[in-house]
């Protein structure tokens, strides 16, 4: 059995990787990470999904996965990596002046388009556990200038966010890499305010995973072992003290999910879902 911290670390190592490439022109990037990395070539320009023969860019990535072109102009350059297996402002409702936290803010995508949604007297926070993914992110937000994001390190089993602060969670392939989903569960639910919401894109597994996925790092690391099903999530919410439970299976370009990690068979295991509920008051 894998333990939990040999799991983080190498999601930590992972995703400091892909923050690295998207920063700096270095050598391509061999580990496939969650939901369609992409490359950078010797001559600094994108050579597209670094998980599987078909390129994929980040804007092709994002676009199939629900986000508009403006969303795509919106943000600065470098805050988009691709990361994602869809749009959690879909289900979201963000509304002005509302405080959100994001779980897992990786280069800062989604914290920039809410940053938008809730005006100058709105919040947004970022969490991540990776130090690369997080000076990424505060540099993209010198590029954004805005006041109303910040960017902290931390984990999303522990947030370093107080008590009933936040209007809404969301997150967007990250908590399928946690090994202590109820512990991101039970924490979501305690940073959130009394009536509070959480709008959640992650992949989830259709059926129990076989134990050499579950146990294959590079797999977790992928978004493909970690994964928990819907009835474990629903459990997993319910415990935490959530209502009005959504878990809807999202279609996504099959091709797509297979690029994550070629050779795989990901489709057969995994798919995208939108996860939504909310705190009692």
């Amino acid at each position: 059995m894998q333990t939990n911290e040999k799991i983080k670390k190498s999601v930590r190592q992972t995703y400091g990787e892909v923050a690295r490439q998207g920063r700096y022109v270095q050598e391509p990037l061999n580990n496939p990470s969650c939901c369609g990395t992409f490359q950078q070539t010797g001559t600094g320009q994108q050579s597209g999904c670094g998980c599987g023969s078909k390129q994929f860019d980040p804007k092709q990535i994002s676009a199939s996965l629900g986000y508009s072109n403006e969303d795509l102009k919106a943000v600065p350059e470098g805050s988009n990596l691709g990361l994602g297996c869809g749009s959690p402002k879909t289900i979201a409702g963000i509304k002005k002046d509302e405080t959100i936290i994001d779980l897992g803010s990786g280069g800062g995508f989604d914290c920039f388009l809410a940053a938008k949604q809730v005006g100058k007297n709105g919040r947004v926070i970022g969490v991540d556990m990776t130090v690369e993914m997080i000076s990424l992110a505060r540099e993209n937000k010198k590029k954004m200038k805005t006041d109303n994001v910040e960017f902290r390190l931390g984990e999303i089993e522990h947030l370093p966010v107080g008590d009933n602060l936040a209007d809404l969670i969301i997150s967007n392939c990250v908590i399928n890499l946690s090994p202590e989903k109820q512990q991101v569960f039970s924490d979501a639910f305690r940073v959130l305010k009394p009536g509070g919401r959480i709008a959640i894109s992650d992949i989830v597994a259709l059926k129990p995973l076989p134990k050499d996925v579950k146990q294959d790092l590079l797999l977790v690391s992928a978004c493909i072992g970690g994964a928990a099903t819907i009835e474990e999530t629903t459990m997993m919410l319910q415990k935490a003290g959530f209502e009005n439970i959504q878990i809807t299976p999202k279609k996504i370009d099959q091709e797509l999910i297979d690029e994550w990690m070629p050779k795989s068979r990901a489709g057969e295991f995994v798919t995208s879902t939108y996860i939504a509920a909310k705190k009692p008051f």
